[in-house]
């Protein structure tokens, strides 16, 4: 999100690059490069890619949006991927998704995750389980059941997690996704749901990032 993008990037002190869409800075645990992805598993790949090549971070983490695909999610809960998955790969009777190279769950970081356990004991709406990942936008029930009949455990649907988680795995950096609910499908009105969520979110979000980067 942009407004998250720009809160994080006013927490920064000793800016050394400050561009549209990247911005490299201290934090009091240490440096930063905060870099926006993308839209969809291309985009947010080869900023992964980009990232890591570049910059060998320590660890990457990924915030933003998702939508809700369990009825136990509200908007603006916040999911922490504790595993990500493809929603939209599929390759019938072929072969496995290990078999191809592209691992039916990946997990996130156990070092991460236990960071963000301890942020979570004081704050609720935190909650941890599976982020499924395809390039398309889920706007119907029919759309969402798809996806929870193939990942019956997952709790939010995005773009970019697992593109990203992907390539951390592959390339041996630590990674985790954090995303904050913008919407639920089933619900009345969905639209408008989506469009009364951008008030409050990015600042939520941003408070989850930081305390977990601090």
């Amino acid at each position: 999100m942009d407004k998250e993008f720009a809160l994080m990037r006013n927490s920064l002190t000793n800016i050394t690059t400050d561009e549209k869409d990247l911005c490299i800075g201290n934090t009091d645990a240490g440096k930063v490069v905060l870099v926006k992805s993308g839209i969809g598993k291309v985009n947010s790949t080869i900023t992964a890619c980009t990232m890591i090549k570049e910059y060998a971070p320590e660890y990457i983490i990924n915030s933003g949006v998702a939508g809700g695909i369990d009825r136990s999610l509200n908007v603006g809960d916040v999911v922490v991927g504790e595993h990500t998955a493809y929603h939209d790969f599929y390759v019938g009777d072929v072969a496995s998704q290990d078999e191809l190279g592209f691992p039916a769950l990946i997990p996130s970081d156990a070092g991460l995750l236990a960071k963000a356990r301890k942020v979570a004991k004081s704050n609720p709406s935190l909650k941890f389980g599976l982020i499924c990942t395809g390039d398309q936008f889920i706007t119907n029930n029919d759309a969402l059941m798809t996806i929870k009949n193939k990942l019956p455990e997952a709790l939010a649907v995005d773009m970019e997690s697992c593109s990203i988680a992907h390539t951390c795995h592959r390339l041996g950096v630590p990674f985790m996704s954090i995303r904050i609910i913008s919407d639920t499908p089933w619900v009345d009105h969905h639209a408008a749901q989506y469009n009364n969520f951008w008030a409050t979110a990015p600042e939520k979000l941003f408070d989850v990032v930081k305390r977990l980067i601090g």
